[in-house]
């Protein structure tokens, strides 16, 4: 897959306090990201470097091969965006919205906004006046300002603030599809972690400014990586055991809970029944990404209070 944005090394001071520290990852072609993270960790902040609202204090921000600061209109033309909010004129209908951002960009048509307002779904909304419009339907609007030039990434800063749960709904799968159908490489911030499980192919944890982790979300949802749960007699015992062949074992519920893949499992058993354990039940269950975002982040916390 091709990398069309790259962080490297980013970090932004303001007034003598780091907000981002030494940021580094890629988004590839196609593929819709999440940057997941608290209120307050660095997410909105990244955002407007990247689109070039605010400076960048050390390293470097590459889009479709083009320095942000260096090659500012080279790479921002490859950009659709909106940060935080999108800005529309509430008592003009949508489609004036629209005409009104084709002016400020060369060579949109007719056909071009009518292509957009087919792709967002607004057609039978778009000569009604925005301040009728519910939010989702006002994101949509927002989207299509932003797909109006053919960008290559579309970047949204917490989309789904706001909408209820039809118009979540809504957003997410027309992200989705604009990443299947079109190509476009999606990046979402967010800190609601069930939507970008469900939205995102990987996702950038970020705490306090630094990097944390990146999860293959769809991908750990297709393969065998659960956590299993092993019910056995002498359950101190096998604790003790699985710790020293460093599986990380730990308590869970009556059994013994075990982070692995499908083609460990048997090996695991085998090693139990191999020291004299019975073995009364296993069961697996998938890790979700609140799972795996706590575990991940309290494992920080704890690091760094340790």
């Amino acid at each position: 897959m091709k990398t069309v944005v790259e962080i490297k090394n980013v970090t932004k001071t303001i007034r003598g306090k780091k907000i981002i520290d030494d940021l580094s990852f890629e988004v590839m072609e196609g593929e819709v990201f999440g940057f997941l993270g608290p209120n307050g960790a660095g997410k909105t902040t990244t955002i407007r470097m990247m689109v070039g609202l605010i400076g960048i204090t050390s390293g470097e921000i590459v889009i479709c091969g083009k320095n942000v600061v260096k090659e500012y209109e080279e790479a921002i033309k490859h950009v659709g965006a909106i940060v935080e909010n999108p800005e529309l004129y509430k008592f003009l209908t949508g489609y004036q919205n629209l005409e009104q951002v084709a002016r400020l960009i060369k060579g949109i048509t007719k056909e071009k906004i009518d292509e957009v307002i087919e792709l967002v779904g607004l057609k039978d909304r778009i000569h009604d006046k925005v301040k009728t419009y519910s939010l989702g339907m006002r994101q949509r609007l927002g989207i299509a300002q932003s797909l109006l030039h053919d960008p290559k990434i579309l970047i949204l800063d917490e989309p789904t603030n706001g909408l209820d749960p039809a118009g979540i709904r809504e957003i997410r799968d027309y992200l989705r599809s604009l990443a299947r159908d079109k190509g476009m490489s999606v990046i979402v911030s967010s800190h609601l972690l069930s939507e970008m499980e469900m939205m995102c192919d990987r996702i950038a944890i970020i705490q306090k400014g630094k990097l944390i982790n990146v999860q293959h979300v769809r991908d750990d949802n297709n393969t065998n990586e659960k956590e299993y749960v092993f019910i056995v007699n002498n359950r101190k015992k096998a604790l003790n055991l699985l710790d020293k062949q460093g599986l990380s074992p730990k308590v869970s519920g009556e059994g013994i809970g075990l982070v692995l893949n499908k083609e460990q499992v048997p090996n695991v058993i085998n090693l139990l029944v191999l020291n004299d354990f019975l073995i009364y039940e296993v069961k697996g269950q998938t890790r979700t990404l609140e799972d795996r975002f706590l575990e991940i982040t309290n494992g920080r916390e704890v690091a760094a209070n340790a």
